[in-house]
């Protein structure tokens, strides 16, 4: 490669990641004004967002060989801020999902379940793009199908985290974290709404998605 070359690609490199460096810079700053004093305490806190803290880091570090689209980057983004803010309360207590239960008269706080569904909507276009540069998949029916079935085993090993957790934390911050507020059947629908919201994400997102990708500058190696 030429040196021409080499400078250029830096410098494509370098202006691709100005919108998701500012988006960290911003998710640091809203990091830590929120562990200072969450309502629920730091522990629900850690417990909630550490994981979407360690995919932040996964990018960070891997963004010079495997630069993505600002289409996840801005997934991510929005991901990390709704585990934050259950985080913050836990979700069984979040004051949107209360405003929510009173204004819509429903029977629990359903703030975990858009959180199940963000895990759903958010994760699959980074599977489908991890699974798109890094395999021989192309675009069609069997890379939706793998997208769709990587989130939905990460969404089941996930309801396994949280009963391990459960068992291992004590007491109030373990059932918190739980969430299940009750509901017998809260690990099925909690798998079913992440399912539903990464096919419908690539149902409606897909072509948008290809757009982001197309303005990828990747490395030449």
């Amino acid at each position: 490669m030429t040196s021409n070359s080499t400078t250029s690609e830096t410098a494509a490199l370098e202006a691709h990641a100005r919108r998701p460096r500012a988006l960290l810079i911003v998710l640091a700053v809203i990091c830590v004004a929120t562990l200072v004093s969450p309502p629920a305490g730091r522990t629900s806190w850690l417990l909630e967002v550490t994981p979407g803290l360690l995919m932040v880091l996964w990018l960070t570090l891997a963004y010079r060989r495997m630069p993505l689209s600002h289409w996840v980057y801005a997934g991510v983004f929005v991901h990390v801020l709704i585990l934050i803010y259950g985080g913050c309360y836990t979700y069984a207590l979040t004051p949107l999902g209360n405003w929510a239960k009173e204004a819509f008269h429903l029977s629990r706080n359903h703030y975990d379940r858009i959180g199940h569904v963000a895990l759903g909507v958010f994760p699959v276009f980074l599977a489908r793009e991890v699974l798109l540069r890094k395999t021989p998949l192309v675009r069609g029916g069997w890379l939706s199908f793998l997208s769709v079935s990587v989130v939905f085993a990460f969404a089941a090993f996930w309801e396994l985290l949280e009963w391990w957790t459960t068992l291992v934390v004590a007491g109030d911050t373990g059932t918190a974290f739980l969430g299940s507020q009750g509901d017998v059947w809260d690990a099925q629908w909690d798998m079913f709404l992440a399912l539903l919201g990464a096919v419908v994400a690539l149902l409606l997102g897909w072509r948008a998605h290809d757009r982001s990708i197309a303005r990828v500058p990747y490395p030449s190696n």
